[in-house]
């Protein structure tokens, strides 16, 4: 008997890549629209000022395969919010 407690998968993630520790997840979502609409405002809230200097880039990343046996594949990369709210691109 299989049991699911969402109506949908969430196969969808933001992931921050830093320059100087291990990656970071952002936001999880149904699609990758969720996830653009999602994400910058998990940006502010789950990263500090501190750690927001050191992202380098925000990858888009899919699952790929069954629930318990698959992987994330790599779509995209994400514009970066800056600090008043606007996207900027990764340098």
């Amino acid at each position: 008997m299989l049991v699911t407690s969402e109506s949908k998968a969430q196969g969808w993630r933001a992931i921050a890549v830093f320059d100087d520790r291990p990656e970071a997840l952002l936001f999880v979502g149904r699609s990758s629209t969720h996830v653009r609409q999602g994400y910058a405002e998990a940006f502010a809230e789950v990263l500090d000022d501190e750690e927001r200097e050191h992202v380098t880039a925000i990858q888009l990343q899919q699952w790929s395969g069954a629930p318990d046996a698959g992987h994330w594949v790599f779509k995209t990369t994400l514009k970066i919010p800056t600090p008043t709210g606007k996207l900027r691109l990764a340098a």
